[in-house]
């Protein structure tokens, strides 16, 4: 469809039912996602032209539910797509090229046909492109040239992977205009992971990409490193009268890398001692029955560690049994639980090396506090250390609940979130 005449349908209204879906609100809140989509094309227009055959694609931010460092011992997690996402106008070209440029970003652009690997691009957007084009055409498709401009709402640092949709967003782009829509929402997870990994130089697990790309709760079991198996849970929580609240703890990750990287080595270390790589492959029973030897071997942190993995484990099972189940109290009391093993065994809620800045640990004993008698739940989000507190606040008790978590970290740290039912898609 043209520019003009997508700008037409925009302002019409005649996507306000996709966009309410899409965004889960109600029409008196399209309004503001209509002009965001007008803006997009409008800059479209100004960087690549007027009178192009456009579409519009979105790419969800995620969030992490259960399963607290999990991953990287090939266990069990639980993730949600959320209502931010990154969107795309795009223009298929004929020149072989591919050009996006990213708002607030300088412009990527690179031949369609120049798809190895490129030292001087690691850990820059381009290398992430090129990754997912390199992967497509491995799988026997011809990619081809593009000119997309893209805008995103995932906030930034706030452990709901704006990089992860971003990737998500490029790979279901070139799956609509080169594949004809034939790999499905796992591979284009899949094949965002690859680009990360292989590309760019961050070795990631395939979480982040998969909720995006799969869309609303997704579970994924790490077993199998080749093949993870990955299963939408269908659950609507538009209706569960519950507010998904992000929390920005405004801590610094800066200095924080040995701490993050302790967590899967000292993990790793339990396994090894009884000859495994990681911890999914130990025996829990016989893990207990050696906790003496392990106490001497890996010290006393390792072992609670291990013990959180364990607990945290099996409680990702937990809480998509209660998901199915339509029960969200459970699922509720699973998260809390999942909050505490995170505190007390896993240990990941303030750095022992900063121990005057524990800014997750004062929000975590406030949530407890001002949730208490209301039925929400709290719990660490992500890696930790500092970062955000995820929870889940009535929605009769939320604008309270916000004014008195802001009265202490400030004012727009809470972020009031939706799970979106949708994950990377074509809107247009």
């Amino acid at each position: 469809m043209l520019s003009a005449k997508v700008k037409e349908w925009i302002t019409q209204g005649k996507l306000d039912e996709n966009l309410s879906y899409l965004y889960v609100c109600g029409y008196e809140k399209v309004a503001d996602y209509r002009k965001r989509l007008l803006l997009a094309v409008e800059n479209f227009e100004k960087l690549f032209g007027e009178g192009r055959d456009i579409h519009i694609f979105s790419a969800p931010g995620r969030t992490e539910v259960g399963g607290n460092h999990t991953d990287h011992q090939r266990g069990r997690v639980l993730a949600a797509s959320v209502n931010l996402d990154v969107i795309a106008v795009v223009s298929a070209g004929s020149s072989g090229r591919v050009r996006v440029k990213s708002e607030g970003y300088p412009m990527d652009d690179l031949s369609a046909k120049e798809l190895d690997v490129k030292e001087s691009e690691r850990n820059q957007s381009v290398s992430l492109i090129r990754g997912i084009l390199s992967r497509f055409s491995q799988l026997g498709h011809t990619v081809g040239g593009f000119d997309a401009y893209t805008t995103s709402n995932v906030l930034a640092g706030s452990g709901l992977s704006s990089s992860a949709a971003f990737e998500v967003l490029i790979g279901t782009v070139v799956n609509d205009l080169f594949c004809g829509g034939r790999e499905s929402a796992l591979k284009i997870a899949q094949i965002g992971q690859y680009a990360e990994n292989r590309y760019f130089g961050k070795p990631c697990g395939l979480m982040d990409q998969a909720a995006s790309s799969v869309g609303g709760f997704v579970t994924i079991d790490f077993r199998d490193a080749e093949a993870p198996r990955v299963e939408q849970v269908h659950f609507d929580f538009a209706k569960c009268g519950y507010a998904l609240c992000i929390i920005d703890t405004k801590g610094s990750h800066s200095d924080l890398t040995p701490d993050y990287a302790a967590v899967p080595a000292e993990m790793r270390k339990v396994a090894a001692f009884f000859g495994k790589e990681v911890l999914s492959e130990v025996d829990e029973e016989t893990f207990y029955q050696n906790i003496p030897a392990l106490r001497e071997k890996t010290g006393d942190r390792a072992v609670l560690r291990a013990i959180h993995f364990f607990s945290d484990n099996a409680r990702v099972l937990k809480e998509v049994a209660a998901l199915k189940d339509n029960d969200f109290e459970t699922f509720k009391r699973q998260i809390i639980e999942s909050g505490y093993s995170s505190y007390m065994y896993l240990q990941n809620v303030f750095s022992p090396a900063h121990v005057q800045e524990q800014g997750m640990s004062l929000t975590l004993a406030l949530c407890q506090k001002f949730l208490a008698g209301k039925g929400g739940a709290y719990r660490v989000h992500g890696g930790g250390f500092a970062g955000t507190v995820q929870t889940f606040v009535p929605q009769d008790s939320l604008g309270e609940f916000v004014e008195k978590m802001e009265a202490v970290l400030g004012k727009g740290s809470c972020h009031t979130l939706s799970i979106r039912p949708v994950g990377g898609t074509k809107m247009i």
